[in-house]
């Protein structure tokens, strides 16, 4: 019900978007956030995005660089990343549920999850 997709091999200093399309007429979500896992460590929420007001949220460690949109026409939610740094690299997922204001960054928060897709920076 959620597809993430866009991900890749880019150079540090690079950029890359990342799409996640919403499908399915019973989910039941107001916000969209991006989640992402480097190896080894534990799944870490990055930004969301309240599908009815627009609201956004970033992680200080992608503040300035990242930028998370939304087309509610087409279900769908763009992450773009620009200057990349090697520590970015990660599987990066998205996800929807109907989070606490206090609990927006936990994965715990959201039900529904894409399968998630792999970001490399690397020279």
């Amino acid at each position: 019900q959620l597809q993430a997709c866009g991900g890749g091999l880019v150079q540090p200093g690079g950029s890359l978007t990342l799409s996640c399309a919403v499908s399915g007429r019973n989910l039941d979500y107001n916000v969209v956030a991006w989640f992402r896992q480097a190896p080894g460590k534990e799944r870490v929420g990055i930004s969301c995005i309240g599908i009815n007001d627009g609201n956004t949220y970033y992680a200080e460690s992608v503040k300035g660089r990242f930028t998370v949109s939304r087309d509610n026409a087409k279900n769908a939610m763009l992450l773009q990343m620009s200057s990349l740094k090697p520590e970015d690299t990660a599987v990066y997922y998205c996800a929807a549920g109907r989070p606490i204001t206090s609990e927006i960054r936990r994965a715990r928060s959201y039900e529904y999850w894409g399968q998630g897709t792999l970001v490399t920076v690397s020279s």
